[in-house]
């Protein structure tokens, strides 16, 4: 997928694979917009208004700070494409590379040539190509008598010790993401790849898969190939049973050198700026972990952000059905949420803590599924919100008819004076 249409593909999934705590990532909107786009992880958070705060990633993306194409979730929001010249190249100052745009080395046709001489044969139509003077891509349906199938692969470079370089070479958290599998390994040069079976929608409305292979070697060469079971990504009837490609044929069609005269030709990626240093104070999850303890809750399964520490989610299994909740710890939200904690359905505590509490159905398309949050906010600004819902995967049909824990428990997380240590 080109590299633009990669990001319009993106930004619409932080509206279509979200759920509701939506502020929280405002802060840490590059580093969430780089899991988005170059991974489409698009399960654990998030909600409609967290589409917003990525949108302010779009930037750091067609700048070149947040890595490659490739996915595995889905939606559609429209963002305008960067600029381009009548020859359909980015457009830049005279004798200024745009990032991903190399000297044209190795041509469109090329790329081509190359993609048919390493797939395992068949037949290829419709192919399209760039080469290494404008972000070297290359798509076609292949056709190997069983079935036609959509087939990608994208060039590009990346900083190899950077976040985004390792982000996509992970897998996911399968307890809240929906994949069939997943490997990432080290090869013996030091390259690492992402081996990765998925569908085109997280809610998998249609029965379209998605495969993946990527690449990020040590010299930052990043080689991402994708395929499908249907001649299209999207809008085409599913052909076969599976993409073509096993997944041997993926890893060798990703790890072969003949890509690396297009790779050598591209600009080097700038270094990633080093990471902030993650806070010293209690996190989100050691804190949710603890509520739950005390609570005699089961948990099988816990995430959070990262350096972020202020979110936190766990999946609970009683034997009855799993059920996830997660958690937001937010200071200064009172102008953020003006207007959203008023009306009669905010109650307000003798400390003056605003305590709103919502029972409605789940966002994301999975059949019967709830979604029950309490959110408070306290005299000081600082937010707490928790969510919870009747499945470990909102793409998925409920698991039980309500979340584990009930409102009163939920009330309890939110109000809890162990969120006063973030």
């Amino acid at each position: 997928m080109p590299l633009e249409d990669e990001l319009r593909e993106a930004l619409g999934r932080a509206g279509d694979g979200f759920t509701p705590d939506r502020q929280a990532l405002t802060d840490a909107g590059e580093r969430r917009g780089r899991q988005l786009v170059a991974r489409r992880r698009a399960a654990v958070i998030g909600g409609s208004v967290l589409a917003l705060a990525l949108i302010g990633t779009a930037s750091a993306y067609t700048g070149g700070l947040l890595g490659g194409s490739g996915s595995d979730g889905s939606g559609s929001v429209n963002v305008a494409a960067p600029p381009t010249t009548s020859s359909g190249r980015p457009e830049g100052s005279a004798g200024l590379k745009t990032p991903g745009v190399g000297t044209g080395a190795v041509s469109a046709a090329q790329m081509i040539a190359l993609f048919k001489e390493l797939l395992p044969g068949g037949q290829l139509t419709g192919a399209e190509a760039r080469g290494s003077d404008d972000s070297p891509y290359v798509s076609a349906v292949y056709d190997d008598g069983a079935g036609k199938a959509a087939i990608s692969l994208a060039l590009s470079r990346v900083d190899p010790n950077g976040t985004g370089a390792r982000e996509l070479t992970q897998c996911g958290d399968k307890s809240v993401q929906d994949y069939d599998d997943c490997l990432s390994e080290q090869l013996p040069d030091g390259s690492r790849i992402l081996l990765h079976k998925g569908y085109e929608y997280p809610d998998r409305r249609v029965d379209t898969k998605l495969w993946r292979a990527v690449l990020v070697t040590p010299q930052g060469f990043q080689v991402d190939a994708s395929e499908w079971n249907a001649p299209a990504e999207k809008g085409a009837a599913v052909s076969r049973p599976n993409p073509p490609l096993s997944t041997a044929q993926l890893k060798a069609l990703v790890t072969s050198e003949k890509w690396h005269p297009a790779l050598k030709d591209l600009p080097a990626a700038p270094q990633e700026r080093a990471p902030q240093a993650p806070p010293s104070g209690p996190e989100a999850g050691p804190i949710l972990q603890s509520l739950l303890a005390k609570m005699g809750i089961p948990v099988v399964s816990q995430g959070d952000q990262g350096a972020q520490s202020d979110y936190a989610y766990a999946v609970l299994d009683d034997g009855k059905g799993k059920s996830m909740v997660q958690v937001n710890a937010q200071p200064n939200m009172a102008k953020v949420l003006a207007g959203h904690m008023e009306g009669p359905d905010v109650t307000t505590l003798p400390d003056g803590t605003k305590v709103k509490m919502e029972q409605k159905p789940g966002e994301k398309g999975g059949a019967g599924v709830v979604w029950w949050t309490v959110d408070t906010l306290r005299p000081d600004g600082f937010r707490v919100v928790v969510s919870a819902f009747n499945t470990s995967d909102q793409n998925k049909p409920a698991t039980r008819k309500t979340p584990l824990l009930t409102m009163d428990q939920l009330k309890e997380i939110a109000l809890s004076p162990q969120w006063n240590t973030l």
